[in-house]
């Protein structure tokens, strides 16, 4: 479970946060399902969820676009969630599970149905073809984000100012090696799942010599 530290982590309901002029302020859901992912997920899967948010939201801030940002945070904060134990699926890909939890969260929180849709829409999309910003920003974002933090993939696209901040807020925690090791037992239960897809080709070497793995903290 990861601890209650860096950049947002604990900070409360209502409270700003951020990385490099990138600002969330966390209403009632999003700390709910900020408080969740702490619990559930350890260090390294905490912070990636943090990371994939920011990268998003200042993707979408460098080029004047305007999201939901309740929605796309509370999408990466449980995007990945589907690839700890306690919501591990043995026969769904974990972003169908993570879809499905998505679904039952949002119920909880009062989204209507068609809300809850998308949250699980936003995960589950995270690991299909790309989507363009016209299509469906807030899934695009998520793409952007994760891709950006697992593989290093359009990292270009952010200043190096910014992404030493990220790193500095939202340590790694060694987590490229935990990533490729979640992957590949996902790759073995789930052979025809988009993870193993990934986990058969460069994806695994492509994340280890992700350029923010190098990036450590002053």
């Amino acid at each position: 479970m990861a601890t209650e530290q860096g950049n947002g982590a604990g900070a409360g309901i209502g409270a700003e946060v951020g990385v490099g002029g990138v600002r969330v302020r966390l209403e009632p859901s999003m700390e709910r399902a900020r408080q969740v992912c702490a619990q559930y997920a350890d260090e390294a899967l905490y912070h990636h969820s943090w990371r994939s948010y920011l990268f998003g939201a200042a993707w979408a801030r460098d080029r004047g676009l305007d999201f939901d940002q309740e929605l796309f945070f509370v999408s990466a904060m449980l995007h990945d969630l589907a690839l700890t134990p306690p919501f591990d699926s043995h026969t769904l890909p974990f972003e169908e599970a993570g879809g499905h939890l998505a679904q039952v969260f949002t119920a909880g929180l009062g989204w209507p149905p068609e809300r809850r849709r998308r949250a699980a829409e936003l995960i589950v999309l995270h690991m299909r073809d790309e989507v363009t910003p016209e299509e469906d920003l807030e899934s695009r974002l998520l793409q952007v984000g994760t891709s950006a933090d697992v593989s290093g993939s359009g990292l270009d696209a952010f200043d190096p100012a910014f992404t030493e901040a990220l790193v500095a807020a939202h340590p790694r925690f060694g987590f490229a090696d935990s990533f490729v090791r979640l992957f590949a037992d996902q790759a073995r239960r789930k052979p025809g799942c988009a993870a193993a897809d990934l986990a058969a080709g460069d994806w695994p070497d492509r994340t280890r010599a992700n350029p923010l793995e190098t990036i450590r903290p002053r």
